[in-house]
């Protein structure tokens, strides 16, 4: 057989259409290989949203050169970086075989046949239209011994936001019915899996046949899900309805990442997003009353053209404020073709250095909160959802609290299992403790230790 490894770079999209090549190179009798240099088909699976994803992509193709030279390896890339450039990364890159957009997922088999028989370099970047796309289906038995997975349920983005590139990445909104995301769910439940994690460029603007919420709610209803996630939302779209499905349901896990990017109205309005920062904390305020100790999450851009340092002192201001359990935030990159990177010259280009220091500020900023906020847990009793064995000691086990914050700790607790944990040190990012009582017992006898928990080998990067 021949075999193949998968480097990923991104989000969790990216994750998951990785494990979706996987599932499709299986069937055309590749196995994976846990290193490169024993591959006869490499695939780097790109991310574009940031200019340093791209610098990663670019180096690591260097290093796999060699592996073509010594085995005649297959290159391909794919993802957002190949959907951006087209045909100019085949030039820019002369061994690399092949690059393919996110919708041309399921057209590997004819790709890679084309590159073996006719020995041409091949480009498939063309968007599938809404009406004729099909969602990729997971196969249920590559997430067997697993205890979390994720669900796809739209794909693209129409906010047009002046910073982002996924638009022209991704496409436009496309939503999956409702039923085949439930079918793949339940499937998912039968092999084992608790957690689901819903996601998508902008998840709360599913429209697949039923609202968001409803969808959320009917997961969440699923015989042997123990709790229902999703990322990513948009501001605007945190409905009245969406808040409802959080104080009612308690298996829709108390955890929202809700990007608000900027702490000052008029850089929002030159992000183009179509809210305030005072809409911004009144929705949140009511998810919070519906949701009491809800942990929310946020992505924030530092040193946006034409940022001011009263702007930046108000993004402080609202970090404090909001007191976010944690942030990403990086520094404004332009990307082709979106309105910022048009109109960086007009509005007033950062300096670099200046980015620099506003991000190390509001890093030490978040990192106090987050301190702050799993220190004052110390002491108390917190629900884990076993994942299996922790990364840092294979004697202690690892697992996530409902509000997504990592716990590792001694117990023997079987993997699936729910599972009180003591809390007894913290740091910014995880818990530590001891296991004080199992509360419920994976429906899905887990894989022995010794099985290899998934058939595909996926290098994942951000």
């Amino acid at each position: 057989m021949k075999r193949y490894f998968i480097h990923t770079f991104g989000c969790q999209m990216n994750v998951n259409d990785s494990l979706r090549m996987s599932e499709v190179l299986a069937k055309m009798s590749y196995e994976p290989t846990p290193v490169p240099e024993n591959a006869d088909l490499i695939i780097l699976n790109t991310c574009s949203i940031r200019e340093k994803a791209e610098d990663k992509m670019l180096s690591a193709l260097g290093r796999y050169k060699p592996v073509k030279a010594s085995r005649g390896a297959l290159i391909g890339v794919g993802g957002c970086v190949a959907q951006q450039e087209k045909d100019k990364l085949i030039k820019k890159v002369p061994y690399l075989d092949f690059v393919f957009g996110p919708d041309n997922i399921a057209r590997l088999p004819d790709i890679i046949g084309r590159v073996e028989a006719e020995r041409e370099r091949v480009v498939e970047t063309a968007f599938v239209d809404s009406e004729e796309y099909v969602f990729p289906r997971a196969d249920p038995e590559t997430s067997r011994g697993k205890v979390t997975e994720f669900v796809t349920v739209m794909k693209g983005c129409d906010n047009v936001c002046s910073f982002c590139i996924v638009p022209h990445t991704r496409g436009r909104e496309v939503s999956r019915a409702f039923p085949d995301v439930l079918q793949e769910v339940d499937a998912l439940a039968k092999v084992g899996v608790r957690e689901v994690t819903l996601i998508g460029q902008n998840v709360n603007s599913y429209q697949g046949g039923i609202s968001f919420a409803q969808l959320l709610l009917r997961t969440a209803e699923v015989p042997g899900i123990e709790r229902v996630r999703f990322t990513t939302s948009h501001p605007h779209d945190l409905s009245d309805e969406l808040i409802e499905a959080f104080r009612t349901q308690p298996k829709i896990a108390p955890h929202f990442h809700l990007p608000v990017q900027c702490g000052s109205d008029r850089i929002l309005k030159m992000m183009r997003r179509d809210y305030t920062v005072v809409q911004y904390l009144e929705r949140l305020q009511k998810l919070r009353d519906a949701r009491p100790g809800i942990a929310v999450t946020t992505d924030i851009i530092v040193g946006f053209p034409g940022e001011t340092e009263e702007d930046f002192e108000m993004t402080m201001k609202l970090t404090e404020q909001v007191r976010y359990d944690n942030q990403f935030s990086f520094i404004y990159s332009p990307r082709p073709k979106t309105g910022a990177a048009l109109r960086e010259k007009d509005w007033g280009p950062i300096p670099h250095e200046v980015k620099i220091a506003r991000l190390e500020r509001l890093q030490k900023l978040q990192r106090r909160i987050s301190t702050e906020t799993t220190a004052a847990l110390v002491g108390a009793e917190v629900e884990v959802l076993v994942e299996g064995h922790s990364r840092y000691d294979a004697a202690k086990r690892f697992g996530r609290t409902p509000e997504n914050r990592t716990v590792n700790f001694d117990g023997d607790a079987p993997t699936g299992s729910v599972v009180t944990v003591k809390v007894e040190r913290s740091t910014p990012n995880q818990l530590a403790g001891k296991q004080v009582a199992v509360l419920r017992l994976p429906t899905v006898e887990p894989l022995p230790v010794a099985s290899p928990v998934s058939p595909f080998h996926v290098l994942a990067e951000a």
